[in-house]
């Protein structure tokens, strides 16, 4: 038989859900945050989020906070982490829900466009985050390096034809360090995940590089 429910010691609490949508700009990887006009943290940097509504599932609710502030329409979002520190929030009890997606930069471009309370960060030089969004950012960068090489992730950041050595920069961009050419590349064609086209690449000094995609499970 359930406790009977005591107002006292349940006060209320209140479910949010951040997302931590990260891409790489100029060979780095870098995540999408937004400045905070309201308090608590007013002027700080902070994970683009919302409350979830009390009719709303999860999902919905990172789905639509992800079109509303990030101006960007049904991405797949992975679910992250909770966190439910009781003081990680001055305002009350609230428990977070974060999401996780790799996004192009060029998805991101509409969205920065014309918006002062956006802006792409370095991964590696972030400024100083609302509430403990530091914590939730190093958490998501800690899962996608730890999938990286058992899961074909890094496909989301390249186009459709892409080569192989920019496939071994978006790996570089994310693990923060240099790889080793041919072992990288033998690593990729053993996995699987790709296939060559026979089409190479366009222009360029020395000889164009060959096209790859992501193979079709058959």
């Amino acid at each position: 038989m359930s406790e009977p429910y005591d107002p006292a010691a349940f006060p209320p609490l209140a479910v949010t859900v951040d997302l931590v949508l990260m891409t790489v700009r100029d060979g780095r990887l870098a995540v999408l945050l937004q400045r905070r006009s309201e308090t608590p943290y007013r002027g700080d940097w902070a994970l683009p989020g919302g409350f979830v509504g009390a009719a709303e599932s999860l999902d919905a609710a990172a789905q639509r906070i992800l079109a509303a502030k990030a101006g960007v329409a049904d991405a797949w979002l992975e679910q992250l982490y909770s966190f439910g520190d009781p003081g990680r929030d001055p305002r009350m009890r609230i428990v977070t829900i974060a999401y996780f997606a790799l996004l192009p930069a060029e998805a991101l471009a509409a969205a920065l466009a014309g918006r002062s309370d956006l802006m792409l960060a370095p991964f590696d030089a972030l400024p100083p985050l609302a509430f403990d969004h530091r914590g939730i950012v190093d958490h998501a960068a800690a899962r996608l390096r730890g999938k990286l090489d058992y899961a074909p992730l890094a496909f989301a950041l390249l186009p459709p034809l892409f080569t192989l050595r920019a496939l071994q920069d978006v790996h570089e961009a994310i693990l923060g360090t240099a790889l080793n050419k041919p072992a990288f590349r033998r690593r990729m064609l053993d996995k699987g995940w790709i296939e060559g086209t026979g089409m190479r690449e366009e222009g360029g000094a020395f000889r164009p590089a060959e096209l790859f995609r992501v193979r079709v499970p058959s």
